[in-house]
Order: C-alpha cells, then structure tokens, then sequence
C-alpha cells in the first residue's frame, strides 16, 4: 500500500523517524479548529469553500479536503454518525439569551447568543441521584445503534487508499469519567468519590459497558488500517491532578485498563490508544502508560510539570506526543515571530526519534490570528524533515 502519510504516521507511532513529522489539525477532534477560526484561516490562505460546524458543542470547524490539501496533513477524522434513535438529544432552542440543546446523555449546554464561541454545560441530569437503581433504569443511548457505524469502512477505506492519507477512528462520545462527571455534576461525583464509591462504580462500569459495545463494532465495521484510537478523560488542572493519584488508580484507573485492553484485543490490526489529556498531568503517566495508552495529548506546555523536553527525555520511548506544538497564550496572543520560536522549540523537543505528531494544544480557538497560524504552520515546513 503506497500511502506517505499513513506510513508516515505508523513510522513515528513505533517511535522511529519518518521522513517528516506527520501533521494534524482536525484529524483528532480534540486537535480541531474554531470554526470562526477556520473561516478567517481559509480566507487568508485564499480557499472559498463554505466552512460548517463538525460539532455543535464544540463549535468545531469541519476541516474539509482543499484544506487538507492545502496544508498537507496527514490525518483525517473518520468518526461515527449520529444515532437514529435520537433518544434525549434535542436542540432546546434560543432561550433568552441563550442557545440551548441536550445530548443523547441528557446533559443540556448553552452558549451566548451573542459572542459566543462554544457551548457550556448548565445542567446535570444525575445531579440528584445517589442510588444504583438510579443508574439502572435511567435511559443510557444505545451504543449499537446501526446509524452510527453506516458508511463508517467506506469513509475510512477512502481515506486510506484514494485520498493516501492516515485516520483517525473517533469515539462516540467524551471520555467515562468526564461523561460522568458531566451527568453528576463536579461536586456531586467527587464527592461520591469518597462518600459513595458503589455509586461511582456503578456508573463507571455502566460507561465501560457502552464504550466496549461501541468499540467492538466499530472495530468490526472499519477493519484493518486503523492506527489511532480515541480516547479520553481530563486528569488535570493547570496546577495539579484533579483527585489524588491513589483516588484515581482505586476508582477510574480500572476502566481505563479495561478498556484498552478490550479495544487492543479486539482490533484487527495493531492499534494505539490516542488519550486525550488535559493539565498538570506529568505524575499519572507512568499510570496511564500502565493501561494501556500509547499517544499522549495534548501537551498542555504552560501546566506545571508539562516541560516538553522533559516529557521526552522521560517517557519518550514509550509514549507518543501528539501535539504539544505551541503555547496556546503564545499562539492566541504573541506575534508570528514569537509564534515561530515557540514552534521551533517543541519541535526540537519532540522530534527527535520519532513518536510525534505536530497538532495545536487542543482546539485552535476562535481568537488565534490567521498569521500566527500560518507562522505556526510554516515552521512546521521548515522543520518538519528528518
């Protein structure tokens, strides 16, 4: 199979040196760009092509084709459809000053008619539970649902042997803690993680359950060639983990294992797990490592411990980078000569032996200027070979 990003992609995942870095942006999801980001992007560098949102929620950009091309990257998203059951899901509507919606979860966002960039959670739908029984007969989303795995090997083998990119396998929903602590509520679930630990492991295990059923047929459904697998769960703040280490191996380091475990058996072909990870998260590596996670995003470089050179020279040969590129401040608010130092400092931070991947710090935001971006980018270019 003659596909230069694909193999350019599966030669740093074995942490070896390729001929160039591969590049995302919006490969990941979690590596995306803001939609009013995008548009000013493609506007700058002369592409007319009418830019829509990929999520509501996030207000993602869909990166299409002529951008692809454009700025030669390497991996594309190939990720599920919506159900065909829309179960809770609902777009609430305009409600004064807000536009609302719920997720199939039952969680309900809104977001700022006016100014705004993406939507924020208001309402937790467990916000009262506390029994198990709560869990049970609450109304989860069928992860089977047909609708979602429709066309999912013909998008995929696209990509692989027509468009000779890489892909990305998407998951259909955030990750099982997040998830979690989104339907509880932050007080409620860490709370229970102390006073009520059945509850936390009832609905843990209930979201182990959903994700291993999605998996298994989503990897059934594409097959072979796919190299990453998404997965996520926000560990960290700017300064610290969220819980305790000891917490975090005792109550949610299970799932993890168990999960990629399930995923990495039941793949057809080698696959590495993709975690997305925001914070200070340097202190649970060896522990995510331990279950299983091959890539590390996104590399928040301005968190306390996140030192790219230090995260290379410690976990580098085990763990592929995959982001990390460029402060987020520096690239929202520096000039395109600071942009281009940044860059070139965590490309040669990152780089060498292989196991990166050149992606923003998470979501390019709306308020990142088209010239950072393409400074960010040009560096990119410049030093991008091996």
């Amino acid at each position: 199979m003659e596909n230069n990003s694909y193999q350019r992609l599966s030669t740093s995942l074995q942490h070896k040196e390729p001929d160039k870095i591969p590049f995302d942006l919006g490969g990941a999801l979690v590596c995306g760009i803001n939609v009013i980001a995008l548009r000013n992007l493609k506007k700058y560098i002369g592409l007319d092509s009418r830019t829509e949102v990929y999520d509501k929620i996030t207000q993602i950009g869909r990166v299409d084709d002529d951008v692809i091309e454009k700025l030669k990257i390497d991996i594309v998203n190939v990720a599920p459809n919506p159900p065909k059951a829309p179960g809770l899901a609902e777009d609430l509507g305009r409600d004064g000053d807000y536009l609302k919606l719920k997720d199939e979860f039952g969680i309900e966002y809104r977001m700022p008619v006016e100014g705004g960039h993406y939507y924020d959670i208001y309402k937790s739908p467990l916000r009262n539970a506390g029994k198990i029984s709560d869990i049970k007969n609450y109304d989860w989303p069928d992860p089977l649902d047909d609708n979602r795995f429709k066309n999912l090997k013909q998008q995929a083998d696209k990509v692989i042997f027509k468009d000779k990119k890489a892909y990305f396998l998407e998951r259909m929903s955030a990750g099982m803690w997040e998830n979690a602590i989104w339907m509880t509520g932050y007080e409620k679930f860490f709370t229970d993680m102390i006073v009520n630990k059945k509850f936390v492991h009832a609905i843990m295990d209930k979201f182990l359950e959903i994700k291993c059923k999605y998996w298994e047929k989503a990897l059934d459904t594409v097959g072979e060639n796919v190299l990453a697998i998404s997965a996520a769960d926000d560990l960290g703040t700017k300064e610290s983990l969220l819980v305790s280490l000891d917490l975090y191996k005792e109550l949610i380091w299970p799932y993890h294992k168990k999960l990629f475990d399930f995923i990495k058996e039941k793949a057809k072909s080698k696959v590495y797990i993709f975690f997305h990870c925001d914070g200070a998260i340097k202190e649970a590596i060896p522990s995510l490592l331990e279950a299983g996670v091959d890539i590390l995003n996104p590399i928040q470089v301005n968190c306390k411990g996140m030192d790219t050179k230090k995260l290379k020279k410690e976990f580098g040969k085990d763990l592929t980078f995959w982001g990390g590129s460029c402060d987020n401040n520096i690239l929202s608010f520096g000039t395109p000569d600071e942009v281009r130092e940044e860059t070139k400092k965590r490309i040669f931070d990152l780089a060498p032996g292989g196991g990166f991947v050149f992606a923003p710090i998470h979501i390019v935001q709306s308020s990142v200027p088209s010239e950072n971006l393409m400074a960010w980018w040009e560096t990119l270019q410049e030093y991008s070979k091996y």
